[in-house]
């Protein structure tokens, strides 16, 4: 299934789902990315939106941004109860306390992770997954690489990272090219990964 865009051109069924879909779609989700940063606001998005939609969480995403300090991890692990206070106070982002303090205690996490390996990036593409083993897209809501990398940071005492987030996060972060074959994105995004090089 597609959505005709408004250029004319097909895209994935879901960028006709809601207003920025289609400028989400076409320029972020998908495409590679290396930055620490954005990945783990990305990780904490995906949790935030269990249970709810993506709509919501995008159209929330700069309210997230500025309730926890652009997602600097370094800031965000230094936050408090009472920072929590804060956050659940906060009617432009979702007041959950569980998932507030699970963004606080994974921002700790991630700094472990840049410590021992280098950068969360090389962290989280090292589980790139074989495309062979996610099939058609949009034909699967998990796969066995992402159940692995949620199992390793569920280990390293990360939360609402279950499979199903993780294999969204990895979607959205490009470590899987999950476009529709008729999208006018996925040779896009097919080509920005051929020019990206995974951090080591």
């Amino acid at each position: 299934m597609t959505f005709i865009g408004p250029d004319g051109e097909p895209r994935c069924d879901w960028a006709g789902g809601a207003p920025g879909f289609v400028e989400y779609h076409d320029t972020e989700w998908g495409f590679p990315v290396a930055d620490d940063r954005r990945l783990f606001e990305k990780i904490c998005l995906e949790g935030f939106q269990a249970g709810l939609s993506w709509r919501t969480i995008l159209d929330k995403r700069e309210s997230f941004r500025t309730a926890f300090a652009g997602f600097d991890p370094a800031v965000v692990a230094t936050f408090d109860e009472s920072d929590v206070e804060r956050l659940l106070g906060d009617a432009a982002i979702v007041r959950h306390r569980g998932k507030i303090e699970a963004t606080i205690a994974n921002a700790a996490r991630a700094l472990e992770i840049i410590e021992a390996e280098g950068s969360l990036a090389a962290f989280v593409w090292r589980f790139e997954p074989d495309p062979a083993e996610i099939g058609a897209p949009q034909s699967v809501t998990t796969s066995p690489t992402a159940t692995a990398l949620s199992k390793e940071l569920k280990r390293r005492g990360w939360r609402f990272v279950g499979p199903t987030t993780i294999y969204s996060f990895m979607q959205a972060m490009g470590l899987v090219n999950d476009h529709v074959h008729a999208c006018v994105v996925r040779e896009r995004v097919s080509r920005a990964r051929a020019r990206f090089d995974p951090p080591t």
